[in-house]
């Protein structure tokens, strides 16, 4: 297991235009060859938007695009003619197949605060392809077979305990609060990179929420 602190993840984003973001992995002239993904994972950023800023019209392929908003509200737009607004609870995938162009705004007047996981698929290609699951229910698994992978979102109360899927590969990213994991404190914006995964369990050390990604090996 290894763990990466919020701290220590690379600055980005455009803080003049609205925009921070903090990269987990490997993103653009923040090069690390030793930090491109866990599995399929490819990038999990954190990302806070100030009311009326966001990213423009801009293309994806070959991704699966999954976010959680954590506060405010996030206006999303697609080329294949999706128009959604998407709140805490809500989990939002966008398969970009061979190509596709969306924007995400904070059309709102309150910070916008989200997480968003990018994942390889298996095979390149393809139409694009969306969905959006509103009020995802605690504990209720998400499948994501694109990419081989299934999140897992848990919302803890405090001394409340969840078991860690056994699984070739596991990425946990803490939302907010805290847990203890093996052993390790964790707290909001840091992440756990698990290998071979067997009778691990989380525990809240405060009200907490955790996204779990489940993968199959190489």
């Amino acid at each position: 297991m290894s763990i990466q602190r919020a701290g220590d993840r690379y600055p980005g984003g455009d803080p003049d235009a609205g925009i921070e973001t903090r990269h987990a992995f490997s993103f653009g002239h923040h090069y690390d060859p030793d930090n491109l993904r866990f599995g399929a994972v490819l990038a999990c950023n954190e990302e806070r938007l100030a009311p009326g800023s966001g990213f423009a019209e801009h293309p994806h392929s070959h991704t699966e695009i999954v976010t959680w908003v954590v506060e405010g509200e996030l206006t999303h737009h697609d080329t294949a003619g999706h128009t959604t607004v998407v709140r805490p609870g809500d989990l939002q995938r966008l398969s970009s197949g061979a190509g596709v162009r969306h924007e995400e705004r904070n059309d709102g007047d309150v910070p916008l605060v989200f997480v968003q996981m990018w994942l390889a698929p298996l095979e390149a290609g393809g139409d694009p392809s969306y969905e959006i699951v509103r009020g995802i229910a605690d504990s209720t698994p998400y499948a994501l077979p694109e990419a081989a992978a299934m999140l897992h979102v848990r919302r803890l109360e405090p001394g409340e305990r969840t078991a860690v899927p056994d699984a070739d590969l596991v990425y946990a990213h803490v939302v907010r609060g805290t847990v203890r994991l093996d052993g390790e404190e964790l707290g909001p914006g840091d992440a756990a990179r698990v290998t071979a995964a067997e009778d691990l369990a989380l525990l809240a050390t405060a009200d907490a929420e955790v996204l779990l990604w489940e993968m199959r090996g190489p």
